[in-house]
């Protein structure tokens, strides 16, 4: 599992969102909605790490729908840095909502087979 999609791009999204952290709290002297974008935007490639050594399907079904939670989580930081005029790329929302559509999917798929 170590080269699926799912686990390179959300690694590259952790790696974007601390860019994106740095940026702002440098900028902007922001660190209240930086902090909590960069607990949730990280969160999502550990927990789906995470899901890789699971003990069971359930199990895995669990971490990844905790990714889930964390990544819509970052969905909402991401849109208040942008309506809040801290941050205007939009390229990391939709990034963040890649990684939500493959989330929903990889957890569907699972649950059809359990």
């Amino acid at each position: 599992m170590k080269d699926s999609p799912l686990i390179i791009k959300s690694k590259q999204f952790a790696l974007d969102i601390i860019e994106i952290c740095n940026k702002v709290k440098t900028a902007r002297k922001e660190s209240v909605l930086t902090n909590q974008l960069l607990r949730s935007g990280t969160s999502i490639g550990a927990n789906i790490r995470e899901a890789a050594f699971a003990h069971s399907k359930a199990d895995f079904v669990a971490k990844l729908q905790i990714a889930l939670k964390e990544c819509s989580e970052t969905e909402y930081w991401l849109e208040l840095l942008t309506d809040a005029q801290y941050y205007n790329d939009k390229d990391i929302l939709n990034n963040c909502l890649e990684i939500k559509k493959m989330l929903i999917s990889s957890i569907n798929t699972v649950k059809s087979s359990i």
